[in-house]
C-alpha cells in the first residue's frame, strides 16, 4: 500500500477512520505526514516524525499506532 493511496496531494486525508479522530489528532497526523521525507528510510522518518509530533502535541504515541492501526485495516478493506 502506498501512502499517497491515504493521502491526497494537499495532505487531506479522506477516510472514515481520520473523520473520527479529534481536531487536535487531526492537526497531529496532518503534521506527521508533512515531516516523513520521501527520501531515507521511510520507516525510520516516520517513526521519526510521530516521536516528534506526539511530543509536540503533548499525545502519547500509542494514540498515533492505534490510529494508524485502524487507517491501514480501513484501507485493506478489513475494517
Amino acid at each position: 500500500m502506498l501512502v499517497s493511496r491515504i493521502v491526497k496531494e494537499n495532505l487531506e486525508i479522506d477516510s472514515q477512520s481520520f473523520r473520527n479522530l479529534s481536531p487536535k489528532m487531526k492537526e497531529a497526523v496532518n503534521d506527521i505526514f508533512k515531516l516523513v521525507k520521501n527520501e531515507g528510510n521511510l520507516i525510520f522518518n516516520f517513526e521519526n516524525a510521530v516521536d516528534k509530533v506526539a511530543k509536540f502535541h503533548n499525545i502519547n504515541v500509542e494514540k498515533f499506532n492505534e490510529y494508524f492501526d485502524k487507517e491501514i485495516l480501513e484501507q485493506l478493506g478489513e475494517k
